[in-house]
């Protein structure tokens, strides 16, 4: 299991990651975001407990006939929010955080482009942490932007910044909001 893991992060490091620094001392704390397709979600299932059911989540084929709204799967500790609207242009979109929720953010459809920093280095804030809403945003760029298409998800840790919900035409997704602690 654990030479299946370290295999999957280093394979990780070579596809999807620009940077990759590789994995923290707690297993569920990573350095850089994870980008991939709904197909290959069975190999993140260890990361985290709620994962599993948050793919199974998003894997209904009815997905896209749900109405825009939360979905709560395991009350506050695991939900889904459904949204649609216009994507806004790079320079729009600011780089937020979260402390308490890991997101999984999908994309039904539309072309997403999402961009990332390390938390650590959004030394801009523009808006403090609320507690309420679990989230603070920075006036920081993004470090690197990723386009995310249709049937993709990514997904980020509070030590990801990122600025979702960039792009032309309406944008479909489903953003997961998992407690990291579970």
């Amino acid at each position: 299991m654990v030479f299946m893991r370290n295999l999957l992060l280093l394979l990780l490091c070579f596809g999807l990651f620009a940077g990759c620094e590789g994995e923290k001392s707690n297993s569920n704390e990573r350095t850089d975001m994870i980008l991939d397709t709904l197909n290959e979600a069975d190999a993140y299932m260890d990361l985290h407990p709620g994962f599993a059911k948050a793919f199974e989540f998003l894997r209904q084929e009815s997905l896209a006939d749900l109405q825009p709204g939360r979905y709560e799967l395991v009350g506050d500790s695991l939900y889904c929010m459904i949204s649609k609207g216009p994507g806004k242009s790079r320079e729009e979109a600011r780089l937020e955080a979260h402390r308490k929720y890991i997101d999984i953010q999908f994309v039904i459809s539309g072309d997403e482009e999402m961009g990332w920093r390390p938390t650590e280095e959004c030394t801009k804030i523009a808006e403090p942490y609320s507690e309420e809403k679990d989230i603070m945003f920075f006036d920081n760029p993004a470090k690197m932007w990723k386009t995310v298409p249709p049937g993709s998800f990514v997904i980020f840790y509070p030590k990801d910044a990122h600025a979702p919900m960039v792009g032309d035409g309406e944008i479909h997704k489903v953003v997961c909001k998992v407690l990291k602690e579970f």
